[in-house]
């Protein structure tokens, strides 16, 4: 099993969820598959040093529907750090760029994220 280290120190969120999304599909392998989901393990570490615009902090928003009637909540990105920190905000970015079949949901058990 590969285990491969982020450092999201002064690096912009997306930058970091890009390459942590290619080494979780196996994209730098020559063994790669498609239909497959490689055996590696991906450690983002000093999220909260990260470089964040505070334009974005502001602006930036997350939304999701609960199914229901007016059930659209959106949040921004400076409340969802303080609720649930910057993990969350890192989470959330490589799960976006990960393609959406079987696999995403065992990519993401192989991804770990320390702030």
């Amino acid at each position: 099993m590969n285990t491969y280290t982020i450092d999201a120190t002064n690096k912009k969120i997306g930058r970091v969820a890009s390459e942590a999304a290619t080494l979780l599909m196996g994209k730098n392998r020559t063994d790669f598959e498609r239909n497959a989901a490689p055996k590696v393990t991906v450690t983002i570490t000093n999220t909260s040093k990260a470089d964040i615009h505070e334009k974005k902090r502001v602006e930036k928003e997350y939304v999701s529907y609960s199914g229901y009637p007016g059930g659209i909540i959106t949040q921004s990105l400076e409340k969802m750090i303080d609720s649930k920190g910057y993990s969350e905000v890192f989470r959330n970015a490589v799960y976006g760029m990960l393609p959406s079949n079987k696999l995403k949901t065992i990519m993401m058990k192989n991804l770990v994220i320390t702030e």
